[in-house]
């Protein structure tokens, strides 16, 4: 099992305990347990579909000998009327799996189209869509998935897998120097294979960054520059590191910072700011 399925395995089962509980009474009360029943993904807003791989593992958790045919894939375009999958399993499953099937797909596909917008903004351009870790607590794992389905790179996934020094870290180590060199240390160290990024809040800390964080550094965020300065930052760097714009970047001035030649813009909205999209699963008699 991939590390991604144990987590997502974890989070099925968890999510289906907070909301059976100690039993569905709904459907206890009245649905015989030995009936098989058939149901159908129905797609009532415009959109980009995602998640219909976790609607199948969410199903096979409960039932493993469920059976799900696809008629749409993650990533396909979809409107009003279109049926994404027909799913076969006991009508115990189909009810008790429903709401944590739907929850999971309608946000991931909100994600996905929000995401899908930014990154058609992007195509010709040399400039990546990065998300970031502003994300729901315990369903980052979905969202960030939602994300790469949508066209974007997921960033770092936790805390864990990447030194990101943000102007906190920064401020708290005594500045730009000794944040560098204490990151570098700690890696060297404790011979972790992690890379080091970090933030500049000027273009004096840019310069900062190159007399101090070449062999170090793999990659200089410009949070809050506007494109021109961006501009002027990356004739500093010259290459010398990865760059990433940051920081208020929206549908709107997305290909501005793009022009700039910049390597990555990260957008938090991607996930905070995505409504969720609207599907059902109903009973096919």
């Amino acid at each position: 099992m991939d590390a991604f399925q144990k987590k997502l395995d974890h989070l099925i089962q968890e999510a289906l305990r907070e909301d059976i509980g100690p039993g569905d009474h709904s459907t206890l009360c009245c649905i015989d347990p030995a009936e098989k029943g058939r149901a159908v993904l129905k797609v009532k807003q415009e959109g980009v579909l995602a998640g219909v791989q976790v609607a199948e593992a969410v199903l096979k958790f409960k039932e493993p000998d469920s059976s799900i045919t696809f008629l749409m894939q993650d990533g396909a375009d979809m409107k009003p009327g279109d049926i994404a999958f027909e799913v076969v399993a006991l009508e115990h499953t189909i009810l008790q799996c429903e709401r944590l099937l739907l929850n999971c797909m309608q946000r991931m596909s909100g994600i996905a189209t929000l995401t899908r917008n930014y990154a058609n903004k992007l195509k010709g351009y040399h400039t990546r869509l990065l998300d970031t870790r502003k994300t729901t607590p315990n369903f980052r794992l979905l969202e960030k998935e939602a994300v790469r389905i949508g066209g974007g790179v997921n960033h770092r996934f936790g805390l864990y897998d990447m030194i990101m020094l943000k102007d906190n870290h920064i401020d708290y180590a005594g500045g730009i120097e000794k944040a560098i060199q204490k990151a570098y240390d700690y890696v060297q160290g404790n011979q972790l294979r992690i890379q080091i990024e970090i933030e500049t809040r000027s273009l004096e800390d840019v310069k900062r960054v190159m007399a101090t964080g070449k062999g170090k550094v793999f990659r200089v965020m410009l949070d809050n520059f506007t494109p021109a300065q961006i501009s002027e930052a990356l004739q500093i760097i010259d290459g010398n590191f990865e760059t990433e714009a940051s920081g208020g970047i929206n549908l709107d001035t997305i290909e501005s910072y793009a022009a700039t030649g910049v390597d990555f813009v990260s957008v938090g909205g991607l996930i905070h700011q995505a409504q969720s999209l609207d599907l059902s699963l109903k009973a096919a008699i």
